[in-house]
């Protein structure tokens, strides 16, 4: 494997590929040669920055359920130990556990991998970083993977690692943090309560064995548990509508409390109410909100910018709160938290509509089950009063309808010509009278009074030669009404493919 191919695997702030074949046209990029420089590479990268030998170095190393996960991991795991660092096996673990593996006193490592593709499909994975300070960043990435490009493959005998039960360590953890937020006096505090958990067979099951069960809620109709890296069931998404679908059919049917869905490596999540409601995207960040709100007055929940102008009123005119609407990508709103925070500015949350969520009480860790924790608490303080956990998000206004629609640039200069369009959208915008709010991505456009009312968003994708343009309505018709607008805000642009628009 060249430099060339190493580098190309870098996604962001971390690193994917295709690991197994079994889809059309898709071919394996994501190799054990790969992965043991990678490993190598890591190594290297640690010891600069720690200013520690390789020899001084502990690492420790979990999975998803994937398929490709076990010869990934032997092969990470090889390119470490040949530099002289110790490894430690965590076996099957979730993102965030892997960051804590870094605090908990019982590891204390220098740094870790997780072996993950997120929520993509089966054939996919890859590997997320973390260090004292966090998730690595891009440039990190970058470092890794070019030092990862000047070594050889090393064939080592790895036969002596430690094993480590990381997720009971994590599970205990989650545990104590439930039992402390409700005040529980009681072994079973979630006693009466009924939960139902949907892990799409990712590695979220042990929230109900490990959490759930032993606290006392009653789990019955929890589904797809077992680790299965092919994803028989569904997508692990919170985002997919199939996904959503089935946790909302659990709960309805098992008349839960709640129901609770995680991604494959448990940093993101989303849930479902007692009536079937879905609390996704907008509801999920204004939920999460209303449950830090009492403890955190006037300070400021950071978000992507597709969140709607309704979660705008919900956190500034309901909780009292400000919102700031900032960038997409999960790294750049946890960024923005932690640099608020460091300024004196409060910052308890900062999360994506995709349930990407972070909280400055938890190491400012994008960690799905940690806000899984709070909604648990905050539905067993809600039971105790005789509530509903619905009377947190009630004066969330409701989504009536939306719309994404996607306009290839049709031009090799993609970023150039994307950056034109937008600037003169913002001018033809200004020119019209309408209103524009700040935007840290793109060009948000809102209506509140008049023909048409609700907003749109139009950006240029980091990577892709696409144009996503949001659209959210307040009343039925808006959408169609908005359409009409963007189309001649638009009109002349002979290498943007509109056509989705039509």
């Amino acid at each position: 494997m060249n430099s060339q191919d190493l580098m190309k695997l870098q996604n962001g702030s971390d690193v994917r590929g295709i690991a197994v074949e079994g889809v059309a046209d898709e071919h394996v990029n994501l190799t054990c040669e790969a992965c043991n420089k990678i490993g190598q590479g890591f190594i290297k990268w640690l010891s600069e920055k720690t200013g520690k030998s390789a020899n001084d170095l502990k690492i420790g190393v979990g999975r998803d359920s994937r398929v490709s996960g076990p010869a990934l991991e032997e092969a990470v795991i090889k390119g470490m130990v040949s530099t002289g660092a110790s490894v430690v096996r965590c076996g099957l673990a979730t993102t965030p556990s892997m960051f804590m593996s870094i605090v908990f006193e019982q590891t204390k490592f220098d740094g870790s991998i997780e072996i993950t593709a997120s929520h993509l499909p089966f054939n996919r994975n890859g590997l997320k970083f973390f260090d004292k300070d966090g998730g690595l960043e891009h440039d990190d990435i970058t470092s890794i993977l070019e030092k990862a490009s000047s070594v050889e493959e090393k064939d080592v005998d790895i036969s002596k690692c430690e094993s480590f039960d990381l997720l009971s360590i994590y599970a205990e953890h989650l545990k104590k943090a439930i039992s402390e937020g409700i005040g529980a006096s009681s072994e079973k505090p979630l006693a009466g309560l009924k939960i139902v958990v949907d892990s799409g067979n990712g590695a979220s099951g042990f929230f109900v064995d490990k959490i759930l069960n032993p606290l006392g809620a009653d789990t019955t109709g929890s589904q797809f548990l077992e680790p299965d890296g092919m994803f028989p069931n569904h997508i692990p998404n919170p985002e997919n509508k199939a996904a959503m679908e089935s946790i909302k059919n659990a709960v309805l049917t098992n008349n839960a409390d709640l129901g609770l869905i995680f991604d494959t490596d448990v940093d993101r999540m989303s849930a479902v109410l007692s009536d079937g409601s879905e609390v996704n995207r907008d509801a999920i960040i204004a939920m999460a909100a209303a449950i830090l709100a009492p403890e955190n007055p006037g300070s400021t929940i950071i978000t992507d910018s597709v969140t709607s102008d309704r979660l705008t009123y919900f956190l500034e005119e309901v909780l009292g709160l400000k919102h700031l609407c900032y960038m997409r990508g999960y790294k750049n709103v946890i960024n923005k938290q932690i640099e608020l925070n460091k300024k004196g500015i409060n910052s308890p949350l900062a999360m994506e509509t995709s349930g990407h969520g972070a909280l400055k009480e938890n190491y400012y860790l994008d960690d799905g089950a940690y806000l899984a924790v709070k909604l648990v608490v905050a539905l067993a303080q809600a039971a105790k009063e005789g509530k509903k956990l619905d009377s947190l998000i009630e004066k969330l206004p409701p989504l009536v309808e939306e719309g994404e629609y996607r306009f290839k640039i049709l031009t090799e200069d993609f970023k150039s010509y994307g950056k034109n369009v937008l600037e003169e959208f913002r001018s033809r915008a200004k020119n019209a009278g309408y209103l524009l709010p700040e935007s840290y991505e793109g060009v948000r456009i809102s209506f509140k009074e008049g023909d048409a009312q609700g907003w749109m968003l139009l950006r240029l994708s980091l990577h892709d030669p696409v144009m996503p343009l949001n659209i959210e309505g307040a009343r039925l018709g808006d959408v169609e009404k908005i359409k009409k607008i963007a189309k001649d805000l638009l009109a002349g642009f002979d290498k943007l493919d509109m056509n989705a628009l039509n």
